[in-house]
């Protein structure tokens, strides 16, 4: 998408710019999450050659001479094209980066809310989930029975706010040779000319194509409006321009067709979209963020971390015609969606707790953000997902990323050069290919003689996630905690919430530390009285009282492929 780079990068780190908004919508102060980085931006997309893996190569290369602290990927191979490590652009660059001291965060990829379909899921890389806020686009229908329904939606409609339109469903517009579903749905060549022109058409969204298509069909016939039913509440608003359409949920859907099947001439009109904010609840993990588990391989668990990714508001080109709603100039800011939106959320956090704390590791890094996030939402409930059921690590990884947490976390999970090339061992490389894949091996470095993919979860990362557990056998991890606080004697105790079917024991229960940069181990014991039927999720967390420190973990007894 042409501009998509001026909008992630403004979100990362744009100056603070006051009286912003999409020509009247979101409208407030516009400012980056690190308004104080300098930006470098590196081209590696193109509308005729896409995103190639030597440009992508090129532009880390380019990176790491220049020097840059933190590198934000706004982009990833779609989940189907599961690229080995060796073959993986991003996963090379990002490890050469990060042997240089560069935090390089990554969207998790737009394939939700299907499992297994999170991308860039290397362990030196903070993969970023997406969720809401508490802003909404409302455009609302309002019945001949002043029945008012809630849609979503973003335009700029300039029809009558009393409902004097005439509505039809779809399905009763269909033309006589057109296939039911195809006429409910909106699809081209469904639907009668004579039976639309005029109206505000009801269409539903069966087949999950975007918004816009169904719109496209409706306004070439002549209607004058489109209440579109998703059966898949998606919490994100498209824009429409200036065409009077608008998204409602299904239950509401059933009321609008009660209406029309009830009364013997149905009118309704649709309202211009408004921007309300308090908007409950929030956040919720985006329908269309990717999930997890990690399949290269399950044993680290991702994605890391969720950021707002949703009708995020953020500079835009200014010469963008195809944007504008008719008669309207360009925008200078634009509403996008996508874990792309999301990503820069996370690294202009990352690039602020790099200035305050230079000497930190790209690991300690990201430590601060997992172990800091929230999992409670604004009605002081547990985050979810699009369904409204609770959410899981493999919805949001470690949760919702604070924005002043990772400044002070107390303690980091350190994962080093040693790690990570333990990890190349366990998931089956050789040195040779090792080699390969890293800049520079330390003297002497040999894989461990006994090398699994089992062992994987033993590797120093701020998250445990478990794969081929087997409640007779269990499993033990063993994870090392730094002090970042500074001097000082401090106690930490432990915490773990874990669900009834897992026993879950830490030894010790208690770690001390009387130094700044003290380091303390302890290891965690998962077992259980009879296997496990579905994937089981918890955490462990250390407090001292000012500090929390806290670690999710995912649990499943399935193989590995």
């Amino acid at each position: 998408m042409v501009g998509h780079g001026t909008h992630v990068a403004s979100t990362a780190a744009g100056s603070e710019v006051q009286g912003v908004s999409y020509y009247g919508l979101a409208e407030g102060t516009a400012k980056g999450g690190s308004p104080g980085s300098r930006i470098a931006m590196y081209r590696v997309c193109s509308p005729n050659n896409g995103c190639r893996g030597s440009s992508i190569l090129a532009a880390f290369d380019d990176a790491i001479a220049d020097g840059v602290d933190v590198l934000s990927l706004s982009l990833g191979a779609p989940s189907f094209f599961k690229p080995q490590i060796t073959d993986d652009p991003i996963a090379l660059g990002a490890f050469h980066a990060v042997q240089h001291g560069i935090t390089v965060v990554c969207s998790a990829g737009n394939d939700g809310p299907d499992p297994g379909t999170v991308v860039n899921s290397a362990p030196w890389i903070v993969t970023v989930a997406a969720s809401t806020i508490d802003r909404a686009f409302e455009s609302d229908v309002v019945l001949g029975d002043n029945t008012v329904i809630k849609g979503e939606g973003i335009n700029f409609a300039n029809i009558q706010k009393s409902p004097v339109y005439p509505i039809v469903y779809g399905k009763s517009a269909k033309k006589k040779d057109a296939d039911v579903n195809d006429s409910r749905n909106c699809n081209t060549n469904s639907l009668d000319q004579e039976l639309v022109k005029g109206k505000i058409v009801v269409c539903e969204n069966l087949d999950k194509t975007y918004a816009n298509e169904h719109m496209d069909e409706v306004k070439q016939l002549g209607g004058i409006g489109v209440v579109l039913i998703d059966y898949d509440s998606k919490g994100m608003a498209s824009s429409f321009g200036t065409f009077p359409m608008t998204v409602i949920s299904s239950e509401d859907g059933a009321k609008v067709l009660s209406y029309i099947n009830s009364t013997k001439n149905p009118v309704a009109t649709i309202l211009r979209t408004t921007s309300p904010t308090k908007y409950t609840p929030a956040p919720i993990i985006a329908y269309f963020s990717s999930r997890g588990p990690s399949t290269i391989p399950k044993n680290i668990l991702k994605p890391d971390i969720a950021a707002p990714g949703v009708n995020i508001l953020a500079a835009w080109m200014g010469n963008d015609t195809a944007e504008a709603p008719e008669g309207k100039d360009p925008p200078l800011y634009n509403l996008i969606s996508g874990t792309s939106m999301a990503c820069p959320h996370v690294s202009g956090i990352a690039a602020t707790v790099k200035s305050k704390n230079p000497t930190w590791s790209p690991s300690a890094i990201r430590s601060a953000i997992m172990t800091t996030a929230n999992q409670i939402n604004n009605l002081k409930a547990p985050i979810t997902t699009e369904k409204g059921v609770a959410a899981t690590p493999y919805d949001f990884g470690a949760g919702e990323v604070s924005p002043t947490g990772p400044l002070q976390p107390g303690l980091v999970y350190e994962t080093t050069a040693i790690d990570y090339l333990n990890f190349l061992c366990h998931h089956g490389y050789n040195i040779t290919t090792i080699k390969t894949i890293a800049n520079a091996i330390p003297d002497g470095f040999t894989c461990p003689k006994e090398s699994s993919i089992d062992l994987i979860s033993n590797i120093n990362y701020p998250s445990i996630a478990i794969t081929n557990f087997n409640e007779k056998a269990g499993r033990k991890v063993n994870r090392t905690l730094t002090n970042v606080a500074g001097d000082g004697n401090s106690v930490y105790t432990v915490t773990i919430d874990s669900p009834a079917n897992l026993d879950v024991k830490v030894v010790p229960n208690k770690l001390q530390f009387t130094k700044n940069g003290d380091k303390s181990s302890y290891e965690v014991s998962f077992s259980a009285a009879n296997p496990l039927k579905e994937d089981v999720f918890g955490s462990i967390a250390w407090s001292n009282g000012k500090y929390k420190v806290r670690s999710p973990f995912a649990v499943s007894s399935k193989r590995d492929n």
